[in-house]
């Protein structure tokens, strides 16, 4: 699970070209939006592509449990592997 949520930090990273932010500096447990890192909404869309393409996954835009994936690198880590583990 440790290599997967750095997988997400290093492409929260690059897919939002964030400049001053190393996955190093991204606490698991922290909020990714909001407070947090303080992304916004169009930030989660891109996000949400480029988690798309690199690990096989789809996020319901109109569903409120995306919002909970999207709440911390361990929500999505956590949504990540039980998806993967559906498609295996």
């Amino acid at each position: 699970m440790d290599e997967l949520k750095q997988q997400i930090k290093e492409c929260i990273v690059s897919s939002l070209e964030l400049e001053d932010i190393t996955p190093e500096n991204i606490v698991d447990s922290e909020p990714i939006f909001g407070t947090g890192l303080g992304l916004d909404s169009i930030d989660a869309l891109e996000l949400g592509v480029a988690l798309k393409k690199r690990f096989g996954v789809k996020f319901n835009a109109e569903s409120a449990e995306t919002r909970q994936h999207f709440a911390s690198v361990n929500a999505l880590a956590e949504f990540i592997s039980s998806e993967q583990a559906k498609n295996a």
